[in-house]
């Protein structure tokens, strides 16, 4: 049994990822009673980047997994509780206290922070969990620089796609987009840039069917969707741009959402539940880094000290929205 499990916490994080990590920091260093719930390891998905170049302090870069244990550690300084479970359900009661529901306990707390993040689609094909982090990526903004002078394959046909493809483009010798149909969901100035980018060619009606390599990513198998041929494509890497989902399922009828399922929240955290709180890549916002992440958990945290010594009394009764 944990330390604080079935006592009155002050500030329950949900999400261990750089958002929920600097937000239990914030929270811990404020002499906050604090527990973190991570259904899996802390970091997030910063945890899976094999290099980050730009996050500041860190002038010769520093690797995922070690920055990760540097927030992790710098937060268990100031005595705050990691328990490893995934959250079921949230509710609150008529005090206004937070009944958090995990797989194997229950934790009362005055304030939730939600930090869940996102989940990345996967394309569900061989080697791609083997080779994540060596070839297999989901963030071009994190992992393009390394793939300076090399071939590269994007796969998808919407914005995130071709955004991901033309900054690529910048580094990689060539971009090749894999598309299962014959035409682009992107907008049309997106498009434009892309047909007219001599570094980037095109895929039409064809999808990933498996990832080849042993330590690094050496190839790719393409299949026609309409014939079903398929053909091995060399590459250096592939960037998987399909979309990407919100966490927020077990806190849906508490918050409002965009048409995506991003959590609405105010430039200080608030959704439009009373000492309820989102931060990182979970809300809704224009850029997804772990140097903004970082932020969110900070304004929460402090947000979430502040809601407590006011009673709850400087909330808006009105639902918040950006």
């Amino acid at each position: 049994m944990g330390l604080y499990e079935g006592l009155d916490m002050d500030v329950a994080v949900i999400g261990a990822g750089p958002a929920g990590l600097s937000a239990a920091l914030y929270a811990g260093r404020a002499k906050l009673s604090t527990v973190v719930i991570e259904q899996g390891a802390p970091g997030g998905q910063a945890a899976t980047t094999h290099w980050i170049e730009n996050y500041p302090g860190f002038p010769e870069g520093i690797s995922g997994p070690d920055l990760m244990q540097r927030m992790e550690e710098q937060a268990r300084k100031f005595d705050v509780e990691f328990v490893y479970a995934g959250v079921n359900s949230i509710s609150r009661d008529s005090r206004g206290y937070f009944s958090v529901i995990s797989d194997e306990s229950e934790y009362t707390a005055k304030t939730v922070i939600v930090a869940t993040g996102t989940i990345p689609r996967k394309l569900g094909v061989s080697g791609e969990d083997k080779l994540r982090g060596m070839g297999v990526s989901y963030c071009a903004t994190c992992d393009g620089p390394f793939f300076r002078g090399k071939e590269v394959l994007v796969v998808g046909g919407g914005d995130s796609a071709i955004v991901e493809a033309l900054f690529l483009a910048k580094f990689a010798s060539r971009v090749t987009v894999v598309h299962r149909r014959g035409e682009l969901r992107a907008t049309k100035a997106l498009q434009d840039d892309a047909f007219t980018n001599p570094r980037i060619g095109f895929y039409w009606h064809s999808v990933v069917s498996e990832i080849l390599g042993d330590s690094k990513v050496e190839g790719i198998m393409i299949k026609d969707v309409r014939t079903g041929d398929a053909k091995l494509v060399e590459a250096d890497g592939i960037f998987v741009a399909i979309g990407s989902r919100p966490d927020t399922k077990f806190i849906e009828t508490m918050v409002d959402t965009d048409e995506r399922g991003y959590i609405l929240t105010d430039d200080r955290m608030r959704t439009r539940t009373p000492g309820l709180l989102a931060a990182g890549d979970v809300r809704a916002k224009s850029l997804r880094q772990v140097v903004t992440a970082v932020s969110d958990g900070a304004i929460a945290a402090v947000e979430a000290e502040r809601y407590m010594s006011e009673g709850g009394r400087i909330y808006p009764k009105d639902t918040v929205s950006p």
